[in-house]
């Protein structure tokens, strides 16, 4: 980039108001100049054609004193003879008759009227000697019988261009207060303008950093803002939407990844506490090296949920059979001792429609919440039905309280936060989030007290 580009980088106003103005005062300017230079062009050649009118009148009354019918040109005398001589030159063809009483035959006034009278027909010329105003001169010949005579007459241009000038000088001052008056009106009218733009700016700010469900209304606005305003409120709820998949997204981790994280760190407590065989060592080795790969599955499956955003449901992501999942999460699962686990007997081989690591996602949470409230036992089932799985994970505890069904698969809600469990409420809404992710969908079906059943729905493999 030339020194002369970062120059003019630096003098562009950058705020819109300021280059908005400076257009205006750009094209402002460019008009006002063309119409001034028009305008005294035109005023100057009105002048001029003004001079040489005030000429040829004064060269019609001399020309009513010279005698042009004999055979030689004889100026006549009348009463106003010295004023009709006044910056007047006779000639007889070219030669001199009589000339200004004021003027020397060397002047430059009689050279350049002797030039036009030898010309011998009606001609002008400005004389502009160095030292002496500027003067007009016009022949005007005055054909006879015999003899024809030129009379050059002169005219001191001082005024008319003292009258030039001062309109040009008025032009000027004019341009530059309506220059001026362009300029402030311009910043005013576009700020004015522009003010709506700048508070909508402000308020999208302020409302995209918190995630405010508050919108821009299109009514008593402009077309352009309407269309501003709509934009801004597409791109709010996108913000709002990412913003929100954000923090879900980071309740999910959390609440995922406690489970796995709380058996290192038991495992890793019980190996500090006191000595452990060698055997004991490779079975702690084991269960911490299995929950890390469960915290690797976790997080890949909910990276990858929230990264693709599976919200077509007539793609099937994978296909899985159901029964080893279940016996895998079963025998993971952590109960207390009074608390049985069961899987009711099946087809022996169930496909569903979903990869492995989804599957233990979407049945993690609802068998965790079984062993959890469950008094006795939990009864894990599995069977096809017309185009689609169905899995039942039932057990005999409290159950959910009427009341709270309807708020039962919302973020963060628990039916009683004081019952002694842990959890954030955050479960259930993730197995139903990923199961119709998938086309499928989980499910809370009332049924004879106590007890809790839900029904996890997922397409067929």
């Amino acid at each position: 980039m030339s020194r002369v580009s970062r120059v003019f980088r630096r003098l562009v106003p950058r705020t819109l108001r300021g280059r908005l103005s400076l257009v205006a005062l750009t094209t402002a300017t460019l008009l006002m100049t063309i119409l001034t230079v028009a305008f005294n062009a035109a005023m100057d050649r009105h002048l001029r054609h003004q001079a040489d009118d005030e000429l040829r009148n004064r060269a019609a009354a001399v020309a009513t004193t010279i005698d042009t019918s004999g055979p030689r040109v004889r100026v006549l005398e009348t009463v106003n003879d010295r004023l009709l001589d006044a910056n007047v030159w006779t000639y007889d063809g070219t030669r001199p008759l009589e000339k200004p009483p004021s003027v020397t035959a060397d002047s430059p006034l009689t050279q350049a009227a002797d030039r036009l009278a030898a010309q011998r027909k009606h001609a002008c010329a400005t004389v502009d000697a160095r030292g002496h105003p500027p003067v007009r001169l016009c022949a005007q010949p005055i054909p006879g019988r015999h003899a024809t005579a030129t009379v050059v007459t002169a005219l001191d241009l001082t005024p008319y261009r003292n009258s030039a000038d001062t309109l040009l000088l008025g032009s000027l001052i004019l341009d530059a207060v309506m220059l001026g008056c362009t300029y402030v009106l311009t910043r005013l009218s576009v700020g004015r303008a522009l003010r709506p733009v700048r508070t909508m700016t402000d308020q999208a700010t302020q409302w995209s950093a918190v995630g405010s469900d508050a919108r821009f209304s299109a009514e008593d606005r402009p077309a352009e803002l309407a269309r501003l305003g709509a934009s801004l409120d597409q791109l709010l709820d996108r913000i709002r939407t990412v913003l929100r998949h954000e923090q879900q997204l980071t309740a999910e981790l959390s609440h995922e990844l406690r489970t796995p994280l709380t058996r290192i760190i038991i495992e890793l407590d019980w190996l500090r506490a006191r000595p452990r065989t060698d055997a004991e060592t490779r079975a702690t080795q084991e269960v911490i090296a299995e929950a890390a790969q469960s915290i690797r599955t976790i997080c890949d499956t909910l990276l990858d949920d929230a990264r693709e955003n599976a919200l077509n449901p007539a793609t099937a992501p994978g296909t899985t059979d159901v029964v080893p999942v279940l016996d895998r999460l079963l025998q993971r699962l952590d109960t207390p001792d009074q608390v049985r686990t069961s899987m009711e007997p099946g087809a022996p081989v169930l496909a569903a429609g979903v990869a492995p690591a989804l599957l233990e996602r979407i049945l993690s949470p609802l068998l965790a919440n079984a062993a959890r409230y469950a008094r006795s036992r939990v009864t894990v089932s599995a069977r096809p039905v017309p185009g689609a799985v169905r899995i039942d994970v039932v057990d005999d505890g409290p159950g959910v309280p009427e009341a709270f069904v309807g708020e039962l698969f919302q973020p963060g809600r628990r039916a009683d936060t004081g019952d002694g469990h842990d959890g954030a409420g955050l479960g259930l809404p993730l197995a139903r989030r990923l199961a119709r992710a998938v086309g499928g969908d989980v499910s809370y079906e009332p049924g004879p007290a106590p007890g809790a059943r839900f029904t996890v729905s997922l397409p067929a493999g």
